[in-house]
């Protein structure tokens, strides 16, 4: 009982701390998510204020609460999980540490910064969808990650990379695994049963953005000028709803080697980043197969590409602490299935 109040102490210590340095309400950016909706046709990333224009009324103190819930929801998650998943075993010292460095870590500090994002959003439709794949529930998942990329289409690299590794680690155990396992029949049927939907979705909104995309962006601006939205951000947003993926990929992917190893982020972030691979390299003795180690790191590091196609370095460079989260969290659930 000592041990578990102990735990639920630091753990919630160390969110608070890291929460404390930058919570805020969420900015114009974040707000004007909200307010676009399907209003003016069919747009990317519209059904989250589709959604919650047909719940609340649009305006600062709704979005506000609704993000902070979602925020909320996000945190109390990622404690449950990071608690069960410590004291379901006694031998605990890499766990520990593990999710402490991550409770203190840049994606914890700016999450709390960037308050009403969607990628919060996102990231709990991916714990229901890993949670889902571990009750064997593939199409339904299959149906969250449609869903979530209808929300933002930034689910292709934060969402769908780890439910696949999710769908191995169902299959196989990491002393089995060999990347030979992933072309076996059996998991490919798996993997289709999953991922034939999502991607279906994906495509045709980049194929509705390439055809259709631009001729929203007067409407977009002008909406979100008349919402309170500063002239200067509507342009940004309605830019960013309207361009195409082929747009941001042949104006972004120069920049793409520099952010990945030669920014400020590559030693800020990279290092704690490697510090927990290696943490989970210990407690789960992955040294035992190095393939399956690879294919862990490779998933973790997946939503690195997007600064072939976006700027912001520093808030795209926090995804892969969550990734590690949720992959850490599938490997010990897998553990705990082991031991029982």
């Amino acid at each position: 009982m000592n041990r578990k109040f102990f735990l639920i102490f630091l753990y919630l210590y160390a969110l608070i701390f890291s929460v404390s340095k930058t919570i805020r309400i969420p900015n114009e950016w974040a707000r004007s998510h909200w307010l676009l909706d399907y209003r003016f046709g069919f747009i990317k990333r519209g059904l989250a204020g589709e959604i919650f224009g047909f719940l609340f009324e649009k305006k600062l103190f709704s979005i506000t609460v609704l993000s902070a819930g979602i925020l909320l929801l996000l945190y109390f998650l990622i404690l449950k999980i990071a608690l069960k998943s410590t004291l379901s075993f006694q031998k605990s010292f890499y766990r520990i540490l593990f999710f402490v460095i991550f409770l203190l870590s840049q994606y914890i500090v700016f999450s709390a910064h960037l308050i009403g994002y969607l990628d919060h959003v996102i990231f709990l439709l991916t714990i229901l969808s890993v949670y889902l794949i571990g009750r064997g529930k593939l199409f339904l998942s299959s149906l969250v990650a449609v869903f979530s990329i209808f929300i933002h289409e930034i689910s292709l690299f934060l969402m769908l990379p780890v439910c696949c590794f999710s769908i191995i680690m169902n299959e196989t155990s990491i002393q089995q695994f060999s990347f030979r396992n992933i072309f076996s029949k059996h998991l490919l049927k798996k993997f289709g049963v999953f991922i034939i939907l999502p991607l279906f979705a994906v495509f045709s909104i980049s194929f509705f953005q390439e055809i259709y995309g631009e001729n929203y962006y007067s409407e977009i601006f002008s909406y979100l000028k008349s919402s309170s939205i500063s002239p200067k951000v509507a342009d940004s947003v309605s830019g960013a709803y309207t361009k195409s993926f082929s747009y941001y990929l042949k104006d972004q992917y120069v920049h793409f080697i520099q952010r990945l190893f030669i920014s400020k982020a590559t030693i800020f972030y990279g290092i704690p980043l490697l510090f927990s691979l290696w943490m989970m390299f210990k407690e789960f003795k992955l040294q035992k197969n190095i393939q399956f180690f690879i294919l862990l790191a490779s998933v973790s590091f997946i939503p690195l590409l997007l600064h072939a196609i976006a700027y912001d370095t520093y808030r795209i460079w926090s995804f892969p602490f969550m990734i590690l989260f949720l992959i850490f969290w599938i490997l010990s659930s897998k553990s705990e299935k082991n031991e029982h």
